[in-house]
């Protein structure tokens, strides 16, 4: 019997679009993916932009209404790849036509939209996942393994940050992601919630937060010379309980000069630390206490070898993979799921329970309070 495949229509073409694209194109060349994906068509408004975004990314057609692509019996798939505020409205409208979702993050604008698309995919019983691709970097998947094994015993901080700078310039121009209609949050929902992921995967689940949103500047020029208010924060910053135990401090900001994509944490626990950057995303710092004292220090793990998560899909030992692989071993996951018939994760509980701690972070920035995540489940 010859492999399954999977029909996929993608709705939007930019920076996550062409990560996306790639990995589908790639998929079967790293990985015996059964089923496999199928680029069927890519969905834009411009006809002359998203045909030629189709032609260069390697999808066999195109659409200029995403509402065409759920129509389509060819379509098993529909993977989500716009602006903030039309998440919820395709991923509903998809999980009711019965195609399966993979939607980027985060999943909603708020709460209410997130509960809404969960609960769609789960009446339409369709697989979902949503593509915090950072778990996918076979360093935090070592990570992953080290805590659960116990080797770290008890976790008590995790030291999440997510630098970037590309805003720090006063005059640099306005766009979707400062309006809040728009996007729904600034730099909160766009890194903290990588963030946010990355801590619930590692750590458990955050409990409560206190937390701050500044924004540093208020207007940014436009392309037609006139300026533009910006509604959203330009930094996230917030103190959490875990329900573990732990403790932790999350920032996010576009203000960090010399940070290109900084996402980085540090977790502590009884018996050892790790740490892993973003920025050297093969390397696994660890320590362990319990090494001799003249040898003890934070050693760094290449996590390229074929003992090591999807280590034997790529390269001998010590030749690296980049940013792209994370989403070619997520659409993995992804195709993995659709096979067995069971969600991977994270899927969309996983982008609810995000969406709950993002809106518990903007109600302390507005109350000046502790606040329990459990008041808006």
């Amino acid at each position: 019997m010859g492999q399954r495949s999977i029909g996929i229509g993608m709705v939007g073409y930019k920076f996550m679009g062409k990560a996306h694209s790639h990995a589908y194109r790639d998929l079967p060349f790293y990985f015996d993916s059964d089923p496999y994906p199928v680029m069927r068509a890519v969905a834009g408004r411009n006809a002359d932009s998203v045909a030629e975004a189709a032609q260069r990314m390697g999808w066999s057609g195109y659409e200029t209404d995403w509402r065409r692509l759920l129509e389509r019996d060819d379509i098993d798939v529909i993977d989500i790849c716009t602006p903030n505020v039309n998440h919820a409205e395709i991923a509903i409208a998809a999980a009711e036509a019965g195609k399966h979702i993979l939607c980027e993050k985060p999943l909603a604008m708020n709460v209410r939209e997130a509960r809404r698309v969960l609960e769609a995919a789960r009446k339409a019983g369709i697989i979902h996942m949503i593509c915090h691709n950072y778990r996918f970097a076979p360093a935090v998947q070592l990570a992953k393994k080290l805590i659960e094994e116990g080797k770290l015993g008890r976790i008590y901080h995790i030291r999440a940050t997510y630098l970037q700078d590309w805003l720090a310039d006063p005059m640099s121009p306005y766009s979707w992601r400062m309006s809040k209609e728009v996007s729904g949050s600034g730099t909160h929902g766009d890194l903290a919630s990588h963030s946010i992921d990355l801590a619930r995967f590692l750590v458990g689940e955050i409990r409560s937060v206190s937390g701050l949103m500044p924004t540093f500047v208020k207007e940014r020029p436009t392309s037609d010379g006139t300026t533009m208010q910006v509604d959203v924060d330009d930094a996230s910053l917030f103190m959490a309980k875990f329900a573990c135990g732990a403790v932790g401090t999350f920032e996010a900001t576009r203000y960090a000069r010399g940070n290109r994509n900084g996402n980085r944490f540090e977790i502590n626990g009884e018996r050892g630390s790790l740490r892993w950057d973003m920025e050297k995303m093969n390397q696994l710092e660890v320590y362990f206490s319990d090494d001799p004292a003249d040898l003890q220090g934070f050693r760094t793990i290449s996590c390229t070898e074929n003992s090591h998560p999807y280590g034997d899909k790529y390269w001998p030992a010590g030749h690296i993979i980049g940013y792209e692989h994370t989403f070619i071993n997520l659409m993995h996951e992804f195709s993995q799921g659709i096979a067995r018939g069971s969600n991977p994760e994270p899927n969309f509980e996983d982008g609810l329970r995000n969406q709950l701690v993002l809106e518990a972070v903007e109600e302390s920035n507005a109350s000046g309070r502790w606040i329990d995540v459990e008041e808006y489940e």
